[in-house]
């Protein structure tokens, strides 16, 4: 199915490609999420009509990305858990609460940009993680979990 993308999308192409795709990954995420619409002589003319208003949005949208990466650069989170005599975890920490602790240096990030390759993060001490802001804007963050006493230990 040949679509046009409306923004930039990671792996397929920017704004305006006209592109080739699988046509149930247009049907079901490209065109209902607003990235792309069909590559018809009318959306074609539509699209080079407001050209220039989606990549002024884009830009918009990569300026702000890259302001909060100015704000995270070199920034380490301390996250204190409760841990056994090895440094395992009674648990883990996800995307959700690496979210919730750069929510309180007060930059706002969304649980779906920390990237967590290997999995929660299950024992104490330095993990590098990746948050990953918009498609050109990756931020390399370190979390350090300390291991909190067990009161019974």
């Amino acid at each position: 199915m040949e679509i046009i993308l409306l923004e930039k999308v990671d792996n397929v192409g920017g704004i305006g490609d006209r592109v080739r795709v699988k046509s149930g990954y247009a049907r079901n995420f490209l065109i209902p999420q607003g990235k792309a619409t069909l590559a018809t002589a009318a959306n074609i003319a539509k699209f080079e009509a407001r050209r220039a208003e989606l990549e002024a949005k884009a830009a918009a949208e990569l300026a702000a990305a890259q302001a909060r990466a100015k704000k995270l650069e070199g920034l380490v989170l301390k996250i204190t858990m409760q841990a056994g005599a090895e440094g395992k975890l009674f648990g883990s920490v996800g995307t959700v609460d690496i979210a919730e602790a750069i929510g309180k240096r007060g930059v706002s990030v969304e649980r779906s940009e920390v990237r967590l390759p290997d999995g929660p993060l299950r024992v104490a001490g330095d993990h590098e993680v990746v948050l990953h802001l918009h498609t050109d804007v990756d931020v390399s963050l370190k979390v350090v979990i300390e291991a909190e006493e067990a009161a019974n230990a």
